[in-house]
């Protein structure tokens, strides 16, 4: 039985399914529908969802411009850590479900709605990170799933629904792409079609943001960052704000092949399932942050990051960024970060990114006086290796003296 619901948020894209959605909801609930549309930096012109939700009876329209919240409280932080999902997944899409969760719980707090409502399919992750987002923010908010109620379970009864309706139906132009596509600052995704078989190569055509490493210049693209406490802060020496430094980041990046992934991942909902992408800004990002760590982050702080960054990786991949472990865990990372200020450069060239040189003023803990190999002045004494050797080499010898073996 179906809660009785006056009035509900819809995170509303102004596409097909969602203007499918809005409807649905205002015949099944006779509900007043607010909607929700984020500019995350998807590339698209998001104002057109104004008017289309206003043909459907939308009287509260919320059209908000969230790119730089997302790179600086988001897509940042992780960025600290050094997360990547799987070894090869950048997270895009799963760092980007907390803020639009976290808005629509506050527009249904704003507009005193009942619920909140999304279109995230009944398979996919991001009905987890959606609705685990919101629970932890507003725990007795009541969620519509529209694809775990409906029998709307396929194109073609969507389509004849949307021209019952009077929902205008989007008519192909140019080179329509046949995959689902996601996009944010962070990257752009790409599922189904032929990519639902895992050895089919994906066709040169799909890709949006970047050219291939084969076409990618003949002359390399030198670029340096600059940090403050895990952060870039410049690009070439000029500040930028976040959102503009993964700008430019995906420019460049996108213009030198640097990017593309195609990756076969375990979703949490318990299925396998094969996307490709386009992150040029983060493959950058997470190879720069590596370096510039790499001399100002003491070993063991940075080998303990190392080994907790997958769980928070998963943490985030499966939607629990608002969980107590992760933000505990972030407190211990962005605590980790207050040396890591300096400058990178990197060479980006046909879909390589080469770190050439990294330096810190007044952080680096690389000290050329004991790392020389030629006469260090006594700065370190060779002769206190032999002890160090013997000491760690104890357990073994004792082992060795019994006769046991490890091959």
């Amino acid at each position: 039985m179906k809660k009785k619901v006056d009035k509900v948020v819809l995170a509303y894209s102004g596409g097909l399914d969602t203007s499918i959605i809005l409807k649905w909801l205002q015949d099944e609930y006779d509900c007043e529908v607010v909607t929700f549309t984020a500019d995350i930096g998807q590339g698209e012109e998001v104002e057109p969802a104004r008017t289309k939700a206003r043909a459907l009876g939308v009287e509260q329209v919320f059209i908000e411009d969230l790119r730089e919240e997302f790179a600086r409280n988001y897509v940042f932080p992780m960025f600290r850590a050094n997360a990547i999902y799987e070894g090869e997944y950048l997270l895009g899409t799963s760092i980007a479900r907390p803020l639009i969760a976290k808005r629509l719980v506050e527009i249904a707090d704003l507009t005193q709605a009942d619920a909140i409502s999304h279109g995230a399919t009944g398979k996919g992750n991001d009905q987890v990170r959606f609705e685990l987002g919101a629970y932890a923010l507003k725990p007795d908010i009541h969620i519509i799933a529209p694809w775990r109620e409906w029998n709307l379970n396929s194109r073609e009864k969507l389509l004849h629904y949307a021209e019952q309706h009077g929902i205008p139906i989007e008519q192909k132009r140019g080179n329509k792409s046949p995959y689902s596509m996601d996009a944010n600052l962070l990257h752009i995704s790409y599922e189904g079609d032929r990519l639902e078989d895992p050895w089919a190569e994906p066709e040169e055509e799909m890709w949006r943001w970047s050219v291939s490493p084969e076409q990618a210049p003949d002359r390399a693209t030198y670029i340096e960052l600059s940090y403050q406490n895990g952060d870039i802060v410049a690009i070439n020496g000029e500040r930028k704000t976040p959102a503009q430094i993964m700008r430019h980041l995906n420019r460049a990046g996108g213009a030198n092949g640097i990017g593309r992934s195609d990756i076969v991942e375990n979703r949490y909902v318990g299925m396998k399932s094969r996307g490709c992408y386009e992150t040029p800004a983060g493959t950058i990002m997470l190879k720069a942050h590596r370096a510039i760590e790499s001399i100002t982050l003491d070993r063991e702080a940075a080998h303990l990051k190392d080994e907790l960054m997958p769980r928070y990786a998963t943490l985030i991949y499966n939607g629990y960024w608002w969980s107590p472990e992760r933000q505990m865990l972030q407190q211990m990372i962005d605590a980790s970060q207050a040396p890591v200020n300096g400058k990178v450069r990197l060479k980006l060239y046909k879909g390589n990114v080469t770190v050439t040189g990294r330096a810190s003023e007044h952080n680096s803990l690389f000290d050329t006086s004991i790392a020389t190999f030629e006469d260090d002045a006594g700065a370190y004494d060779q002769q206190d290796a032999e002890g160090f050797i013997k000491l760690n080499a104890l357990r073994l010898r004792i082992a060795g003296r019994l006769g046991k073996k490890y091959l």
